[in-house]
This record gives C-alpha cells, structure tokens and sequence, in this order.
C-alpha cells in the first residue's frame, strides 16, 4: 500500500490537481482505506496536529516570507535591468559582452529572488529582445538565460536553500538516532550556505568560461555589439549599481555565516535594503509595496500549504510501512551506498520533471534522506547534491521547468527547439561539476568546516 500511495500521488499530480491538497487527500484516503484493511494504525494521524505546531513554531522557515519579500521587492525596483543595460554598455565591442553579462546580473539576481520562474522569466523579459536584436544566435541567447536563470537554486542566500536545510536536519537528526546517537547534530541554514558557495561560483566561473571559449571560436554566434559615442557607461555609475545588491547580498550572507544573525533575522535585513534600493527609482509606492505583499503572500501560502500536505502524506506514508520498505531497498542494493545513492539522484532528477523543488525537497528527501545518510553520506553533501541535480533537471529538455517558463516569454518566431539546443552546453557543465562534487566532496564540506570547526 505504501507503493501504492506514492504511485497514486504521482498519477494525481500528472493529472492535473492541486500538490498540497492532492498529497493530503490521497494520503487521508490511502489511511482510512489502510485503517479497514488492517494494514495501518490511526494512532499516526495523532502525531498531525503535533507536526502543524511544529510547523508553525519553526523559527528557520519564518525565513521563507521576508526571503520571498525581498526577492519580489528586488525584481520590482527594477535593478536587474539597469544592471543589465550598464553590463552590457561596458563590454560593448567583445564579442559574447551581453552574454556574459546576462550570466553575471542573472547570478547576481538569482542568489536575491531565489525563486527559478521569476529569474528565469524577468531575465527573458529584460535580455532576450535585445541579444536578438543585436544578432545572437538565438539557442545561446536562451540557453544562457535558461542557464542563468537557475543559479538561484544553488547561489545562496536561496530561499530554496532555506527550506532544504530544515528538511535535511530533520533527516540528519532521524538517521543518528536510527544509528543509536541520542544527542543528534543538525544541519544549519549558515553549514548549507557555506556548502553551496564554491559549488555554485564554480558553476558561474564555467558558465563565463563556455560563453568566453564559444565567443572566441563562433563569433557570428555572439557578434560584439557595435560601440557608439555617447554609449559608454562610466566605471563609476556601474559601481553605483552593483553596490547596492552586492552589499545587500553580503550583508545577509554574512551575517548568518558569521553568526551575527538568524537566518529570519538576516532575511529582515536584507527585506528593509531591498526597499531602500527601490527608493531612488521611486519604485517603492505604496501600489507596489500592495503587489509585493501580496504575491509574497502566494507564494508563502503555496509553500506552506505544501508543507502540511507534505507531513500528512509522510505520516501516512510511514504507518503504511514505507520508510521500512525504501530503508530495505536502498541497503540491500548491489554497490551499497553507491548504488543507493546513484539510484535516488536518477530517480529525484526523472521527478523535477513534474515536480516543482518545493514538492521534492518537503515530499522525497525526508523518505531517503535518512536512509542515504544512515549509509554514512555527509548531510550538506548531500543537500548541495541534491540542488545541484535538480537544477540540472530543470535545465533539461523536454520538460525541464526553465524551458516552459522561458517558452511563454519567448517570441512565437522562436523554435523551442532553438531553446531545448541553446542549454545542452549548460548542462553538460552541471554534470561534470555534479562530477567533481561526486569526486571531491570537500568543494562542498570544506568551507563549513572552516567557518564552522567542531
């Protein structure tokens, strides 16, 4: 029954309806059905309400809403577009300029918003006409954008980085005291943050390296954009810029690295600097500020309503005996932990195809997160693993969720297989720094063990 519920759910959802409340409900029926079979013991439906509180007193995901609020109030205030137009000025003349400069602002932005589908598509809004414009081949105009777009799930300060590192000390905490260790360690949002930063400047640094090597050997495919009087941008004004998001990035990273502030508390300083950098454009009016709480409000609600579905289903899905079942699998496979942990990462990447981040990190980390890591994989290893691929999912035709998003901004001219072309280089970089992670996990553990020793 517990290969049932999770089948079920997955035919829902392709379905159509709703994730939050289709985890829930076919969970709920999965319980009574289970409950008259004899196969399931309601007294796991008690532990619910206890799990709801838990939700609403966990001072990590209060993060989620000022994160969202920072992120949408940044996109509003219009910053990445004059920090595109002032990018690209200053490299007029190089060849591949404006892509490189997408990749920078998009980085840039991606680490602030958090969020995949906003990056993605206020980065096609703002870049795309213009590179088509100036003659870019129009599979490296997507593909960088595409590309550019997601670096949000990996740059941090992330709002997916957030509520990953909450699951994940879950996780870690349950497989300690499956392995007998009654006083567990956890997982902090600061330990995952510091794990995420090489990895995803990495990540950046090859990005520019691509659009760098493919400017210099096709240069039709990204032609220097022709400089004109009056056309330069003074080092000056483009330092103005970046100054701000990049002090309001530092300001928020830092003080949860340092350990000066929470991440709640650092996501309220970096809402308060959003707004003021809104200031000068006279973006911050109060009809913006009615937008950007409610879309902050959307969002939130979606992700905490998924997250209560989430726990009702894992509830479920654990009376059903299917922790026990997932647990048997995985260590029973031929290669041990190796196996195990190739087999999940196929299966998470194969399931960003139909399923948002959110859904994946609440829904099937807590299943195999414990197991993996009961193996003795290292828990920040493991989650920078797991947002490195799923990003990769998302990058990946046909159904990798940056392309829809990308799609419904594109001209209709444009051929989606113009799209599905222009991120294949971008993937093929993800999985070889997926590579070097799986090779050399002190990318990952090395920064946190420094900042955090002992």
């Amino acid at each position: 029954m517990a290969l049932g519920l999770f089948l079920a759910v997955g035919l829902a959802l392709m379905a159509g309806y709703p994730v939050a409340f289709t985890l829930a409900g076919v969970a709920l029926l999965f319980a009574g059905v289970g409950t008259l079979a004899g196969t399931f013991d309601p007294v796991f439906l008690e532990a619910f309400p206890n799990r709801m509180f838990g939700i609403m007193t966990n001072g990590t995901l209060i993060a989620v809403p000022v994160f969202v609020f920072m992120g949408v109030m940044l996109e509003r205030s219009r910053l990445a577009d004059q920090l595109l137009q002032s990018l690209a000025q200053i490299m007029r003349g190089t060849p591949g300029g404006l892509g490189i400069a997408v990749v920078l602002v998009g980085a840039m932005m991606a680490a602030s918003t958090g969020i995949v589908g906003a990056t993605v598509v206020t980065m096609g809004l703002i870049s795309l006409p213009t590179m088509l414009k100036k003659g870019y081949d129009p599979a490296v105009a997507t593909g960088t954008i595409c590309a550019a777009g997601t670096l949000g799930q990996i740059i941090p300060p992330s709002i997916v980085l957030v509520m990953l590192a909450d699951v994940l000390s879950n996780a870690y905490q349950q497989a300690q005291l499956q392995m007998g260790s009654y006083s567990p360690e956890t997982v902090s949002v600061g330990e995952l943050f510091a794990g995420a930063l090489v990895p995803g400047l990495v990540l950046v640094g090859l990005y520019l390296v691509y659009l760098l090597v493919l400017a210099w050997l096709k240069p039709a495919t990204m032609p220097p954009d022709d400089l004109e009087p009056g056309d330069r941008v003074s080092i000056g004004r483009l330092l103005l810029l970046t100054a701000g998001p990049l002090l309001l990035i530092v300001a928020v990273l830092g003080s949860i690295l340092g350990g000066a502030a929470t991440p709640t508390e650092a996501a309220a300083v970096g809402a308060i600097g959003a707004m003021l950098l809104a200031l000068p454009g006279r973006h911050l009016t109060l009809a913006t500020l009615r937008e950007v709480v409610y879309r902050t409000t959307k969002v939130t609600a979606m992700v905490f309503m998924i997250l209560i579905g989430a726990s009702l289903f894992s509830l479920v899905f654990r009376g059903l005996g299917g922790d026990e079942m997932i647990s048997d699998f995985l260590t029973g496979l031929p290669g041990g932990v190796v196996t195990a942990m190739l087999l999940v990462m196929v299966v998470m990447f194969l399931l960003g195809f139909v399923l948002d981040f959110i859904e994946i990190t609440f829904v099937v980390v807590p299943i195999v997160g414990p197991v993996l890591m009961a193996m003795g994989l290292d828990p920040l290893w493991l989650g920078i693993m797991i947002a490195l691929n799923l990003q990769t999912s998302f990058l990946t035709p046909p159904f990798g969720f940056s392309l829809f998003y990308l799609r419904g901004v594109c001209p209709e001219d444009l051929p989606t297989t113009a799209i599905y072309r222009g991120v294949i280089p971008f993937i093929a970089i993800q999985l070889f720094v997926l590579g070097l992670l799986a090779a050399w996990p002190a990318l990952v553990t090395w920064l946190p063990g420094v900042i955090y020793p002992g």
